[in-house]
């Protein structure tokens, strides 16, 4: 098994958060690999959208099937019959977290990882615009990191670029990257299916819209708009 340290492995969605980081991870490692999943989402169309953008970013790119969340989970990104939550519920995360999620993937991830001999893996979680969500918290990351590296006896990184950033910010790296249109206009964000301005009302598009309203405005401000 080759030692490949200076590669990284990307979760990718094909939304706005995941696709930033394959194009921050391609400017920071030599070899990027990516990684995505099929859960039994309701907007399954993001798998077809991350293998295109994977593939303009020239970026291997595989997607594994483990709709065993589904089975096990109550949501309302994976159970049709169920009314998404607009807002965060007060005392209780919303009816759009999938338990486990972010725990699983990146396990499947580090053992992807592994198996190309890379320690770095990059994903786009973040606890300034998490939601509600436990598992995109930084504790969380450090605690399945260390859980990962004993399991494995292996010393894996969990990089997560996003972790302090609003969307506002995460817009504006996009934009240092050079790949803002790429974000703006070929990424799923919507959990209606719906590609890059979405559908307008999910909570998903209105925190990517309410951030770039205001990355455009801050652009203005300093006329490079």
């Amino acid at each position: 098994m080759a030692d490949n340290k200076e590669s990284a492995v990307v979760l990718l969605s094909g939304g706005q958060d995941s696709t930033t980081c394959l194009y921050w991870a391609k400017k920071h490692f030599d070899k990027v690999y990516a990684i995505g999943f099929r859960y039994g989402q309701k907007h399954q169309i993001e798998t077809e959208i991350a293998t295109q953008i994977a593939k303009e970013a020239n970026v291997p790119f595989v997607v594994h099937d483990i709709d065993t969340i589904k089975k096990l989970t109550h949501n309302s990104l994976t159970d049709s019959s169920m009314v998404m939550d607009q807002e965060k519920p007060a005392n209780s995360v919303p009816n759009t977290f999938v338990l486990g999620r972010n725990m699983i993937f990146i396990t499947y991830a580090a053992v992807y990882a592994y198996g190309l001999g890379v320690h770095n893996i990059v994903t786009g979680v973040s606890q300034a615009d998490y939601s509600g969500y436990p598992d995109c918290r930084n504790t969380f990351i450090k605690s399945v990191n260390a859980s990962i590296n004993l399991a494995m006896d292996y010393e894996f990184e969990i990089h997560t670029p996003l972790m302090w950033r609003d969307k506002e910010e995460v817009w504006g790296l996009a934009y240092e990257l050079g790949m803002f249109d790429i974000v703006k206009n070929k990424t799923l964000t919507c959990y209606n299916s719906i590609v890059a301005e979405g559908c307008g009302h999910c909570p998903a598009c209105k925190l990517r819209a309410n951030g770039l309203k205001k990355f455009m405005e801050s652009l203005e401000k300093e006329g490079k708009k």
